[in-house]
């Protein structure tokens, strides 16, 4: 067994250097690639990245180094300009002040104490203004000490497999107003097999980037005369948008979900009735008519409870299941965006169900099989994860309790193997977080089911039961795809641009070889029309294997070649690129087989 660097308990982890770590009774920790060993290895990887800097740049001054999702990261600031070419010279200082094996020791000290020992270094008093109480953790190792909660490792010793990837500005706190900051990324796993496999799949993401792919294929675009953040969708990507929004709508009606829209600007009184206001106000966009506040909406669900609220409701209208791909605007930090995959516009594939407390497990597992066929139908691996009650919540403990096991019943009734993140709800109800997992091993978080007791009481929701007495009804926020944009995204650099038939922007690649056999391809073309399929045809005065190389850089399933052969046969030469294969059919065998690769996949 590896060795112990951490406690587990209640949901927060304890490092070894806290004081009362013997007091602790809960999950060990051990040195490997386990999710909560790997927040100590990259958060002591910061601070060895932090120490490397400042023997480097004895002047430099550090903000904070957190961890994230795809490693760690230091903020901080020198006179000395860095670049790119700077972060081999960092990482191999790093190498030689880890194998010094420094230990890692810890001391707590009170305020006025942490002022003193970081007096003169206002980076280190702009952290310390963001933090409450009186209570300061001091890490040091070597000569390098720093103000961190933790937990850290006990010896830089254990650090041998990292890499810094990659250099960027950032403004102070994410305060566009404030000073522009330093900040240089990371990452760190326990084995160098890991790292060596995790670089691996950086340079294989770079191939599949999907900005890189969308500008090829001309799927969308950015304009910064309409502004960052703000994607436009050219035909091909509005195209393939439209092809899963059709997919989807076909599959909610068979689930008896209703259409609705709600408006995209709605007073401010609403969203202070909602609490976005009180807790979402920085990430929304306001204005001003008639002298009145409004708000643009950042989440479809008060609208979806107006369309509640437009009938007197009894239980036997329940559940009702009302859908909306609503357009959401968020105020996304310009330094966080990031082509499809964060925006500051986008389409949710949007739900509220409004249901009895008894009816959530079955409305939850329906919600599942719908997930599973969705993720069977583009190949996608998935897991779930059940987050649970925080401590700072609303709420009876009888109805978290229901709606918690509600959940894990539908789990467990659909066969789902899933993760348990204590406290990690909600405040309003605990939730099911969906993570799929593309075809070069990464994750990303999409779709979620959260229930929620807090809106429907905030807005006073209601509906007559058996005994003709009010009661409020349960709502579940569903997204199953998260966003268009960031669906899009995901599924380009799953398939590196190579989409499946049913979804593909452009389908089939119709090439006459020469100008006399344009028609035909012409009359092709509008059978596949008729039948709902996208086609083209290269009528440009162009070599034939130009056509076809043209036709390939599309990453189109399927290619149809057209010569005399096929124009007096009134047959079509293909190039399945999907089954890499050729053969020839009639026109009739042609549109037969199209047409019934059209329903092959349904939600």
């Amino acid at each position: 067994m590896s060795e112990i660097i951490g406690i587990k308990y209640n949901g927060e982890i304890f490092d070894t250097q806290t004081a009362s770590i013997e007091d602790i009774k809960g999950e060990e920790i051990h040195f490997d690639n386990s999710r909560e060993a790997l927040s100590i290895i990259r958060h002591s990887c910061a601070h060895l990245m932090a120490q490397a800097i400042k023997e480097l740049y004895p002047e430099a001054k550090f903000f904070v180094g957190p961890v994230v999702d795809d490693g760690f990261y230091y903020d901080f600031k020198t006179s000395v300009k860095i670049g790119e070419e700077d972060l081999n010279i960092i990482e191999k200082k790093m190498k030689e002040i880890a194998k010094k094996a420094f230990p890692i020791s810890k001391e707590v000290i009170n305020r006025d104490q942490a002022f003193r020992k970081f007096a003169g270094d206002e980076l280190k008093q702009a952290v310390m203004d963001r933090i409450e109480g009186d209570c300061f953790g001091v890490y040091r190792q070597g000569n390098f000490e720093d103000l961190c909660r933790g937990p850290h490792l006990p010896n830089t010793k254990f650090l041998h497999s990292f890499k810094l990837t990659k250099l960027a500005g950032a403004y102070l706190g994410g305060d566009e107003n404030a000073e522009m900051l330093t900040r240089i990324y990371g990452i760190a796993f326990a084995d160098k097999d890991s790292l060596n496999t995790y670089l691996a799949q950086l340079e294989e993401a770079k191939k599949r980037d999907h900005r890189k792919i969308g500008l090829e294929m001309g799927l969308f675009g950015f304009d910064e005369e309409i502004g960052s953040g703000l994607p436009i969708w050219l035909p091909k990507g509005a195209r393939l948008r439209r092809r899963i929004e059709e997919l989807l709508t076909k599959a909610l009606i068979i689930r008896e979900y209703e259409p609705v829209r709600g408006p995209e600007i709605l007073k401010s009184s609403v969203w202070k009735v909602s609490g976005h206001y009180d807790n979402y106000k920085e990430n929304m966009y306001f204005t001003v008519i008639d002298d009145v506040e409004y708000g643009i909406k950042p989440m479809n669900c008060v609208g979806h409870i107006k369309v509640y609220q437009s009938s007197l409701r009894s239980y036997r209208d329940l559940p009702l299941r009302f859908y909306e791909y609503g357009v959401v605007h968020r105020h996304e930090k310009s330094g966080v965006l990031h082509g499809l995959l964060r925006v500051r516009e986008f389409t949710q594939d949007d739900a509220h169900i409004f249901c009895t407390p008894s009816q959530i497990k079955d409305e939850v597992s329906n919600i599942i099989d719908f997930t599973h066929k969705i993720m069977r139908a583009f190949g996608f691996d998935y897991e779930m994860e059940l987050s649970t009650r925080p401590k700072k919540s609303i709420g009876s403990d009888e109805v978290w309790e229901m709606a918690t096991s509600a959940l894990k019943d539908a789990l467990s009734g659909n066969a789902i193997d899933y993760a348990i993140d204590e406290g990690g709800g909600a405040f309003y109800g605990p939730k099911i977080d969906i993570k799929i997992t593309d075809a070069i091993g990464r994750k990303w978080q999409c779709g979620t089911v959260q229930i929620d007791m807090n809106l429907p009481e905030r807005f006073h929701l209601e509906y007559t039961d058996e005994n003709n007495t009010h009661q409020q009804p349960v709502m579940i926020h569903r997204a199953i795809l998260g966003s268009f944009e960031r669906f899009v995204a995901i599924l380009t650099e799953h398939f590196g641009g190579e989409f499946p038939f049913f979804v593909a922007p452009t389908q089939i690649v119709l090439v006459p070889i020469v100008e006399e056999h344009f028609k035909y391809a012409f009359d092709i073309k509008r059978e596949l029309l008729n039948i709902g399929v996208y086609a083209e045809v290269m009528d440009k005065n162009e070599t034939l294997s130009k056509k076809i190389r043209n036709a390939e850089k599309q990453h189109v399933p399927m290619i149809a070649v057209i010569g005399e052969k096929e124009v007096a046969n009134k047959t079509l030469s293909i190039r399945d690129r999907r089954q890499k294969a050729q053969y020839e059919l009639s026109e009739k065998e042609f549109l037969n087989m199209i047409e019934t690769k059209m329903k092959e996949v349904n939600f």
